[in-house]
């Protein structure tokens, strides 16, 4: 497993910014999630995965890396380029039109969401959507395409927050929710959901619920600093930056991490992971 603890930081502009910040501080907090789902579906050789939304590309390295053929989709070009560092392969400079951005024989990634056109031809075994950041409504026409145009049996993966009782970062995800309404009116948290969130997603995009469970990713950090950064790389903030300033997000998120700080300085936040798998 990867360590939990980011050491270090790298400014940049705002936009490379927070996609290195995500790759380099909050994407390893969810691989304990990423290597339960690739247990729990026996991904190795031979297998042929398709991810949305994958981000910086850590779910398909670990998944390359037991022999599977990734390929990946990704609306955030920052992303995408940081992927292709990761995983090592030729990347196409110039401007990123939808279409394949590198690729070798065991690796794609792609920019956008794939068609149902892409998902015939891909003949994938495994379809992932890993990212418990990433709204239902964004995932509804992909897994629709997955739904009418994969093959019978294929399996796809929804991952979303657990039980808030049981989430310490809800407390945090909280203070975007409050900024981000401005008028004082209740909002829900970004990225917490009910119960059958992903059960109602794959019903309502085709597919049959096949099995769930719960993972525990912890969410560690170097320092506050390093906590700040990782939580708002998640996106789940930008609708509060937009309601007040940037620096009013930091100053409560950082107030909000309070409990959490330990003696030493580190940042600790217990979290629990649903998956869902459902099949075509």
């Amino acid at each position: 497993m990867a360590p939990t603890l980011y050491r270090g930081s790298r400014p940049e502009t705002a936009h490379q910014d927070r996609a290195r910040d995500w790759a380099e501080i909050q994407e390893r907090m969810l691989v304990p999630l990423y290597d339960t789902v690739n247990d729990r579906l026996d991904v190795g050789p031979g297998t042929g995965i398709l991810a949305l939304n994958c981000g910086s590309g850590l779910a398909l390295l670990l998944a390359a890396a037991r022999g599977a053929a990734v390929t990946g989709y990704d609306a955030d070009p920052g992303r995408l380029r940081l992927a292709a560092e990761r995983m090592a392969v030729p990347q196409r400079l110039g401007t990123l039109p939808r279409g394949a951005l590198v690729a070798d024989t065991a690796a794609c990634l792609r920019t956008g969401a794939p068609t149902s056109a892409d998902v015939r031809a891909g003949g994938y075994d495994v379809v992932t959507a890993l990212d418990p950041a990433t709204p239902a409504q964004d995932l509804r026409p992909a897994l629709s395409a997955v739904a009418a145009d994969a093959r019978p049996g294929t399996a796809v993966v929804l991952a979303g927050w657990g039980p808030p009782e049981r989430c310490s970062a809800a407390r945090v995800l909280a203070v975007a929710a409050r900024l981000a309404e401005p008028r004082g009116e209740a909002a829900p948290t970004p990225g917490i959901g009910g119960r059958d969130d992903l059960e109602d997603l794959a019903r309502g995009a085709g597919l049959r619920p096949d099995g769930s469970g719960r993972v525990s990713c912890p969410f560690g950090y170097q320092d506050q600093a390093s906590a700040v950064r990782g939580l708002l790389a998640t996106g789940l903030f930008e609708a509060a930056v937009a309601a007040t300033d940037q620096q009013q997000v930091d100053k409560e998120i950082a107030e909000a991490l309070h409990p959490y700080r330990r003696p030493d300085g580190t940042v600790r936040m217990e979290n629990v992971f649903r998956y869902l798998i459902a099949r075509v």
